[in-house]
């Protein structure tokens, strides 16, 4: 009976050794407590994503600002003006125009493309884009700039041309191409932005070009194109016209003036030719600006020189040149007979006359002078 009671109290030792062993458990969290823990969570997550989608938009629009704006692709062609690089900026979409289309903006329709070539092209530099402003399909890009020494601001009328993928692609809606109208007198020969150009080679007339009529050349805008003559027989400083408004027509005038170099030549072969016009023994020397009238008989010989040579200049005339009306003196030395009375008298007498020479610019770069005067004999 003893041992049943103590083997009862060692269970029940056990019992509550085990009991008190057992973890109690945590109490249960409250149902609101939970939902509020999981808006926090999904808020955050919210948060995230508005981000993560910013971030990724952002970076979008950068690319497309980059890449693929309108200012992108403004940019990218003044980029290729500034390199030299005039091939590709006249394969930049809307650059290259036709006959049909300087037609119908009533430019010259055929303008010479000489002068769309890597070596006319000048300095183009400190490029900064000032806005792009949409208007309808169009968007219009203006940009500031300095060409060659210049500055300048041009605006260019830009409109979808399509895409690639999801990406958008431009073209310029109005040529960013201007026609230069250049007139050069005083030599058929002339340098633009150090590039050579004959008259005869970029007139629609070829060699038969007239000097005086205004030679068209496409340029591209925008750009400072320097027109300047530098030859054996003219020279001119130079003349610098800024082009910065695309598809518009520019008339540009230069006059070249004759070397020294070349008016010491023609001073020389006008006096040659009036010396050689005192050699002949006549009152009136043929082909000369010189004479002397008589209505009685002569009695001995003329003898002429040239009392005083013309200072002579030169001036343009078209393609050639001309030497304008100048004075100079010639002398005669004659004996004159009276058909009255017979008398002989000796007459030493200066006559003034007036000098002009048309000049004629040879194929070879040489001139050839024709002197003559308004009472030629």
């Amino acid at each position: 009976m003893d041992q049943g009671a103590v083997d009862t109290a060692g269970d029940h030792a056990s019992a509550t050794t085990a009991t008190a062993q057992r973890p109690e458990p945590e109490p249960a969290t409250p149902p609101g407590r939970t939902r509020a823990r999981l808006a926090v969570d999904l808020t955050l997550l919210g948060i995230v994503g508005i981000l993560l989608v910013a971030a990724m938009w952002a970076a979008v629009s950068a690319v497309s600002r980059e890449y693929y704006s309108p200012t992108a692709f403004v940019e990218r062609y003044l980029e290729l003006l500034s390199d030299g690089r005039a091939a590709e900026a006249l394969a930049v979409p809307g650059v290259a125009v036709d006959s049909a289309a300087l037609d119908a903006a009533r430019l010259p329709e055929n303008a010479s493309q000489a002068l769309l070539r890597h070596d006319a092209l000048a300095a183009l530099t400190g490029i900064r884009v000032l806005s792009e402003e949409p208007d309808g399909d169009v968007t219009r890009v203006t940009v500031e700039y300095r060409a060659g020494d210049y500055p300048g601001t041009t605006t260019f009328d830009v409109v979808r041309d399509g895409s690639i993928g999801l990406a958008p692609t431009w073209r310029f809606a109005t040529s960013p191409l201007a026609v230069i109208d250049l007139t050069v007198t005083g030599s058929m020969v002339f340098d633009v932005n150090g590039f050579s150009i004959d008259k005869r080679q970029v007139s629609p007339d070829g060699a038969d070009a007239n000097p005086l009529v205004p030679v068209p050349l496409l340029v591209f805008s925008p750009g400072v194109y320097s027109v300047s003559v530098d030859t054996q027989l003219s020279e001119t400083p130079g003349v610098a016209i800024l082009s910065d408004s695309p598809f518009t027509e520019v008339p540009v005038q230069v006059h070249a003036t004759a070397t020294k170099e070349f008016v010491a030549i023609v001073q020389r072969r006008v006096a040659e030719f009036l010396t050689s016009c005192a050699t002949q023994e006549v009152l009136q020397p043929t082909g000369c600006p010189f004479g002397f009238v008589v209505a009685d008989r002569i009695a001995s010989t003329p003898v002429w020189s040239i009392a005083a040579q013309p200072a002579v200049s030169v001036d343009p005339d078209g393609g050639g040149w001309k030497i304008p009306a100048t004075d100079a003196v010639a002398h005669i030395e004659v004996d004159i007979q009276s058909l009255f009375d017979g008398s002989i008298r000796h007459v030493s007498e200066d006559v003034p006359f007036l000098v002009t020479a048309a000049i004629t610019v040879l194929p070879d770069g040489s001139a050839s002078i024709a002197v003559s005067g308004p009472d030629t004999f």
